[in-house]
């Protein structure tokens, strides 16, 4: 599946007057170019943008947009497109969930070029019976993703930054099962969180507890 209306929404709610829209930037076809600063909005997978962002920051300020869905709607079609059902997903999402998609890039977020901008959001998600699918849909296909609402922001303009999505409550030297508990997040986006700030210099590997790998807080934790 291509770009979607959520994708289109974000950039079109993120724009001000005066940006300029699908601009070609050193070979790049950039969603918002608002002064000199480049924006890309990217509703996918971190890993589909990896060179692109690397290379942009060599010589740009790039900020990257990206939403985390707190609340989503499922709303299913048959093969004519005709509404069939909707109803609400039990599953909400958190913040935390970002670092599923900053363990594609952890390295790169330690220059002092590149921001990050989550968005946290209502949406609704089109999925049609066409038979093409993913087998955990039973082969159906998501057709469209929409912005219903965007409620609250957070932005990262500093490596450091990430730490605040460590728990107060997080002992001194630390696991991914105490990020998951203290936190309240799964185990699964817990490893990453760990795997991605050890990558971006945040925190460091000093051992085992039991079978578990035992982190701390690096000494040098500012951007280079």
């Amino acid at each position: 599946m291509g770009q979607t209306s959520l994708h289109e929404s974000i950039k079109q709610w993120y724009s001000k007057p005066g940006d300029q829209l699908e601009v070609w930037v050193d070979g790049y076809i950039i969603d918002i170019v608002s002064g000199e600063l480049l924006i890309e909005v990217q509703t996918g997978n971190f890993s589909s943008i990896k060179g692109k962002i690397r290379d942009l920051i060599r010589n740009h300020l790039v900020r990257v947009v990206h939403p985390v869905v707190i609340n989503k709607w499922i709303i299913r079609l048959d093969s004519n497109g005709e509404k069939i059902s909707q109803r609400k997903s039990p599953k909400k999402g958190r913040l935390e969930e970002i670092f599923l998609e900053l363990v594609y890039i952890p390295h790169i977020w330690r220059s002092p070029n590149l921001s990050l901008e989550v968005l946290l959001i209502y949406a609704e998600e089109l999925l049609i019976d066409d038979g093409k699918g993913s087998w955990r849909r039973k082969y159906w296909s998501v057709h469209d993703r929409r912005l219903l609402k965007i409620i609250d922001k957070k932005i990262f303009r500093r490596t450091t930054d990430f730490l605040g999505l460590l728990s107060e409550n997080l002992p001194k030297n630390f696991t991914s099962n105490n990020i998951a508990e203290t936190s309240g997040i799964n185990l699964n986006i817990a490893r990453k969180m760990a795997y991605t700030l050890r990558k971006m210099g945040l925190i460091e590997d000093i051992g085992k507890q039991d079978r578990a790998t035992l982190y701390t807080l690096s000494k040098n934790i500012d951007k280079p």
